[in-house]
């Protein structure tokens, strides 16, 4: 009876560590080359930078930016072009619906924040806002000088301007509006005027909720999207099932931003999880941080924390900084 009982314990642990190999070989990303690169999304071109541990909801970053090391300012069509010379992947923007119904690239809700204007952008036409000047309210030292003063007239772009400027490059679009008015500008008086290759090559996100980009879903089934709600639910699901290799379709044609502290426990992390996603239109990319306030792989140390052969993307603000 003894030996029985004790043959059928050992059948059992037999089977559980047949099982746990099984789920190891299927998540373990071991055999994967280490010498891949990462490939590099570079948030808003390149932007002057500020101490994060600073930020709130209603900080106005302008304000408390380090000492300029470059002469770029987020959001413009050098700064974009700085980037991707640097060898930035992919660039991220933010737009804004004007009072003409034109969409302009600007973070901000008010304009006080960074010009010397004030109000809100959908208060303004876009001639209007042509006339601001965005580099206006920058400074480094509490506001003894303003080293963008005068410098930045004219410099908000169209997103007209940064698709001429740019045919054939990627983006990421934060629509800052985050309302059904806004995404149905962009798809139709810029994204369906666009082959599907330039389309491809657009992603789109936003702080709201999720009736816009449920538009764009209707328009374009295959375009890349991404709120955190929808990032939070396809993961959860992702962890329930992810061991098995089964991917829910709702992590089908996303963009994911995921904090690197967190990232390692998914299912299969670092690249057997990209490999995954990819096989569903979907970008990987790791941040610093908790994920909250957009910090970056700004310098060469940040770097060290990325996984050796990481196939995925980086989250950068300094990507001047990173590829030298």
């Amino acid at each position: 009876m003894k030996k029985r009982k004790g043959k059928r314990i050992y059948i059992i642990l037999g089977a559980l560590a047949f099982l746990a190999a099984i789920v190891w070989l299927n998540n373990t990303s071991l055999f994967y080359s280490k010498d891949t690169k990462y490939k590099i999304l570079s948030h808003r071109g390149l932007a002057q930078t500020f101490d994060i541990s600073k930020v709130e909801y209603d900080t106005n970053t302008a304000e408390i930016i380090y000492p300029p090391e470059h002469p770029y300012l987020e959001n413009t069509i050098p700064s974009m072009k700085a980037a991707f010379d640097y060898g930035a992947d992919v660039v991220e923007l933010d737009i804004k619906l004007t009072n003409d119904g034109q969409l302009v690239v600007f973070h901000d809700f008010t304009l006080e924040y960074r010009t010397n204007g004030k109000g809100e952008v959908k208060d303004y036409t876009m001639n209007e806002l042509k006339k601001l000047d965005i580099g206006y309210r920058y400074t480094a030292d509490n506001g003894e000088s303003y080293p963008f003063r005068g410098k930045g007239i004219g410099m908000m772009p169209s997103l007209d301007e940064v698709f001429a400027a740019f045919p054939n490059k990627e983006f990421l679009i934060h629509d800052k509006d985050g309302d059904m008015e806004t995404t149905k500008v962009l798809w139709d008086r810029y994204l369906r005027k666009m082959s599907k290759e330039q389309l491809d090559k657009i992603t789109v996100y936003g702080d709201g909720g999720s009736e816009g980009l449920d538009y764009l879903r209707s328009k374009h089934k295959e375009m890349k999207l991404l709120t955190k709600k929808m990032m939070i639910n396809a993961l959860l699901k992702y962890e329930l099932v992810g061991w098995t290799g089964y991917i829910p379709k709702e992590l089908h044609n996303m963009e994911l931003h995921l904090p690197l502290k967190y990232a390692k426990y998914l299912w299969g992390w670092p690249n057997k999880f990209i490999d995954r996603m990819e096989s569903v239109n979907t970008r990987v990319v790791i941040v610093e941080g908790n994920g909250k306030w957009s910090e970056g792989f700004d310098t060469k140390e940040s770097l060290e924390k990325i996984p050796e052969g990481f196939q995925g993307y980086i989250w950068t603000n300094r990507v001047d900084k990173i590829t030298k």
